[in-house]
């Protein structure tokens, strides 16, 4: 009889079709999760992912030792309810090329799905490939020499052009990151990778391989050691990387898949022929709500979403963002925004703030400030609660800050007054926005009066 508290497999893995870049929580609580339901619901087409971690090799380690399976514990506010997750079949460090080439080699991996968050992409504000940044640089030399690559776009040109020498056909790529047409976002720093070290490899990149763009919802906060104490009580195993997420799962796809693809939609994935309604409203309702919580949150001591939602000034400030984009999207908004005021205030996923308020600099531009620029096309007075969020990044950010993208302007603000403040933060995230002088002006007047205050208790007068 097989050991229920034992990693050991009872039947044969997938056979590995699908290769997935980013081996972080979120995809293992998202597309992972898809991937096994899909299996399950069709036994004898089983796709198995090969996984490679982002950056470090401690996750590919940990994982192996459970052979790839490990525990999504789905926490709602009346319990907690684990399932094993076996579609995971081989893990690998990401600094592994070779096994990176010979994965995308193999004519029936069909399918390569990416989670290596926003600024993974390392584009400049206008979209482009960012050529300056040292990594995608030193990528380029390297490619051009026959070795790896270190930045995604770099990895991505690095297997397809071993695909493309070994005749394996055509492949889709498949961005599962929080960004506004994240297909054509992970098409357009490919190509300019792969016409920056071979012309042919472009060509052929623009004829066989489909970027299909996605819009991908489940809270997935980090785990904690109580968190895997609750595992191991619950099913008896010593997992060392389990992963919690909330019940709520949304999955929304557009593209072709011309290798084939896991039978997604038999666990509720959406597959549309106009991904941006779903896309923005996303964005702009869950994701901006987010940065609104975590910029007021932590300036307010506060340390999780649910704390900061339970916050009568923050819900206040969320509510008016919410009728904000409300005004500009295409979607209903109500159902939506119903929803997420019962994920947000499920104090069991311990969603930290810090965690949320990370690289704003790549973020306010896709929930925030596209907003603001859809609001002035339709000619609507600019938003207070979206100049409000960018006002209170703006006072968050100092030299400990996890944001690269914003290093050059933790240098600059500093004894600068709020207008230029508002200013320089514009230029710098949103150079093209419309009516920027007036969005300034609105971010300046939030400066002016903004101060760090302690929490309000419910009931109280904000």
């Amino acid at each position: 009889m097989p050991d229920p508290t034992s990693w050991e497999r009872t039947e044969p893995p997938a056979p590995v079709r699908l290769v997935h870049l980013g081996l972080g929580a979120f995809a293992r609580a998202h597309l992972l999760w898809y991937t096994q339901r899909a299996n399950e619901s069709c036994t004898a087409e089983r796709w198995g992912v090969a996984a490679f971690t982002g950056r470090s090799a401690a996750a590919a380690e940990v994982l192996a030792r459970q052979d790839g399976r490990y525990t999504l514990l789905v926490r709602s506010p009346d319990g907690d309810a684990p399932e094993t997750i076996d579609a995971l079949v081989a893990v690998h460090d990401g600094a592994d090329a070779d096994a990176w080439r010979e994965y995308f080699r193999r004519p029936e991996v069909g399918v390569v799905t990416l989670t290596v968050t926003e600024a993974g992409y390392r584009r400049t504000s206008t979209g482009a490939l960012d050529l300056h940044d040292h990594e995608v640089a030193r990528d380029l030399v390297h490619l051009r020499s026959g070795r790896g690559a270190v930045a995604a776009p770099g990895r991505l040109v690095d297997g397809l052009r071993a695909r493309r020498a070994a005749g394996s056909g055509p492949i889709a790529i498949v961005s599962c990151d929080n960004l506004p047409d994240n297909g054509l976002v992970a098409r357009r720093v490919t190509l300019d990778v792969a016409s920056a070290i071979d012309e042919s490899l472009a060509s052929w990149i623009e004829q066989h391989v489909s970027f299909v763009s996605t819009m991908v919802d489940r809270i997935t906060p980090a785990t904690t050691e109580t968190d895997r104490a609750v595992v191991r009580k619950l099913t008896g195993r010593e997992d060392r990387s389990p992963v919690v997420t909330e019940p709520f799962s949304e999955w929304v796809l557009q593209g072709d898949f011309p290798a084939g693809r896991p039978r997604w939609e038999a666990a509720g994935a959406r597959f549309v022929d106009d991904l941006e309604p779903y896309e923005r409203r996303k964005l702009w309702l869950l994701n901006a709500g987010h940065s609104l919580l975590a910029y007021a949150g932590l300036a307010r001591g506060l340390t999780t979403v649910a704390d900061a939602f339970a916050d009568p000034s923050c819900r206040t400030e969320l509510e008016r963002l919410w009728s904000e984009a409300a005004e500009v999207l295409t979607l209903p908004a109500d159902d939506a925004t119903a929803a997420l005021r019962e994920r947000f205030a499920n104090a069991r996923i311990e969603h930290r703030l810090a965690q949320i308020a990370q690289d704003g600099s790549v973020k306010l531009p896709v929930r925030i400030l596209a907003v603001a620029q859809a609001r002035a096309v339709a000619g609507l007075p600019v938003g207070p609660a979206g100049a409000g969020v960018v006002a209170a990044w703006i006072d968050h950010l100092d030299g400990t800050v996890s944001d690269p993208g914003a290093a050059d302007l933790v240098a600059r603000l500093p004894g600068q007054g709020s207008s230029a403040r508002a200013v320089l933060v514009l230029d710098a995230i949103a150079p093209r926005l419309a009516r920027k002088d007036v969005f300034a002006r609105h971010v300046s007047e939030r400066l002016a009066v903004r101060r760090p205050t302690s929490p309000i208790p419910a009931g109280a007068r904000p």
